[in-house]
């Protein structure tokens, strides 16, 4: 082997082998520094990589943030007003969108398009498992059946390669999550929507800014959602909102939301309460922390793309470490989450659970992310309730239960470990820090077994 041509993942790869003295001469030559020299891990009682925290989040400014808050508190009119309306122009303007409609959460943004795009008993929506359990819930409550597609582990999406198989007379429409921040691939998505006329309503509630072939997430399909909870990067403590290009959809929209009273041009001959509806609309007080909130979300979105592209760079050349792969279409992505996958194989037979606890010893906080939820409690005992039992036959529930299989999403479950967003928000510095640790984890990986 050509030691000027050794790639950091080969160089580790030799030294797991037990092969870098014979390297030595070679690499010393070429310039290459094996190894963090960082010495004993901080969970065994070495010093840690790291002991600074990394940026917080929620991000406020006292001075930008709070004038707008007080302003609403101070006028009295805290209900849908003139500030959500402010809100809903400036962020389908930022979306590229026609219209958007803000809910109070991303979970009943979910729910209004459902039921405006008329799914309801007796339809199936596919779905992919790697996802929130709202994405799941929401088909379920329009009573629907969510039909199961499979995950693709390299991208963390769901697999569209997996979907015709899964069609039937049946199915309405498909609900594609661009989870974690990062585009499902929509070419493959919307081409089969298309062939089986489905409708298809994107779950974009991770994925603001992201982006696929240029066009932002949640303007590709029918409509789309977003959700501006707590730990989301367009965030008001709960909040949501529902995008889309067509007048007639968007009013049923807004609507809908309000308890089914008419609303706009497509509705103009109706009076009283119009439709069947609920009541989701959002306050003045979120309108304005998220007006706040949008001036910072095009300059972090950068600096997240940018964190998650170097930290990649450096992770993908350690053995048994490996980052999501973005499909050739996805132009920008949100990063919501930054995801990995751990093969303990190559870490010499540590488990996920032993290496999280050492990277969170050397400073890095890290979680395991999602479970395979669509084998939880929930899902069978929706299908055991009297509603679905009254509404489906014994074989349509029993398609549900078997489509309900979806070995390559376990696997991946078995296996991903997730570092948050606010992570992301930090320097060049933070983000070796964040590979320096996993290295270490991976040059004394022996001590762990």
């Amino acid at each position: 082997m050509n030691a000027n041509r050794l790639n950091r993942r080969q160089l580790l790869g030799a030294a797991s082998a037990g092969s870098l003295a014979a390297l030595a001469p070679s690499v010393m030559t070429s310039g290459a520094t094996p190894g963090t020299g960082a010495g004993k891990l901080a969970i065994l009682g070495g010093a840690p990589i790291r002991t600074k925290p990394f940026p917080g989040w929620p991000i406020w400014d006292k001075e930008h943030d709070e004038p707008p808050v007080v302003s609403v508190l101070r006028s009295g009119v805290w209900s849908r007003a003139g500030v959500v309306a402010e809100f809903e122009k400036k962020y389908a303007e930022m979306m590229g969108a026609r219209r958007c409609l803000a809910t109070t959460h991303g979970t009943t943004a979910l729910l209004t398009a459902l039921n405006v795009l008329g799914v309801g008993i007796g339809d199936e929506v596919l779905v992919g498992p790697y996802t929130f359990i709202a994405s799941i819930d929401v088909i379920f409550l329009t009573g629907a059946l969510p039909i199961m597609v499979d995950t693709d582990p390299e991208t963390f999406q769901v697999n569209p390669d997996r979907m015709e198989a899964k069609i039937s007379e049946h199915t309405k429409a498909i609900l594609p999550v661009h989870i974690l921040g990062l585009p499902a691939n929509m070419d493959k998505i919307n081409a089969i929507a298309e062939k089986h006329n489905l409708l298809v309503l994107e779950d974009a509630c991770q994925a603001w800014l992201a982006e696929w072939r240029g066009k932002k997430c949640g303007t590709l399909g029918d409509l789309g959602c977003f959700s501006f909870q707590n730990s989301k990067h367009l965030t008001c403590g709960e909040g949501g909102a529902v995008v889309g290009n067509d007048d007639g959809l968007m009013d049923r929209c807004h609507s809908y939301h309000n308890f089914g009273r008419p609303y706009g041009q497509t509705m103009l001959t109706l009076s009283g309460y119009a439709t069947l509806g609920t009541k989701c609309r959002m306050t003045e007080f979120q309108a304005a922390i998220l007006l706040a909130q949008m001036t910072r979300l095009e300059e972090q979105t950068r600096r997240r793309g940018e964190n998650a592209d170097y930290l990649t760079s450096r992770l993908k050349e350690i053995p048994g470490i490996l980052p999501a792969r973005l499909y050739d279409g996805a132009t920008r992505a949100a990063y919501h989450l930054y995801p990995f996958r751990y093969r303990q194989e190559q870490f010499g037979g540590v488990r996920r659970d032993k290496f999280m606890a050492a990277l969170r010893a050397e400073g890095i906080p890290c979680s395991s992310g999602y479970g395979p939820i669509n084998r939880d409690p929930f899902f069978e005992h929706t299908l055991r309730s009297n509603n679905f039992r009254r509404a489906y036959s014994k074989a349509r529930l029993d398609r549900c239960r078997q489509e309900n299989h979806c070995p390559d999403n376990d696997q991946l479950c078995r296996e991903a470990v997730w570092l948050s967003q606010n992570l992301l928000l930090g320097t060049r510095q933070d983000m070796d820090d964040i590979a320096d640790a996993i290295e270490k984890i991976y040059e004394n990986r022996a001590a762990l077994v």
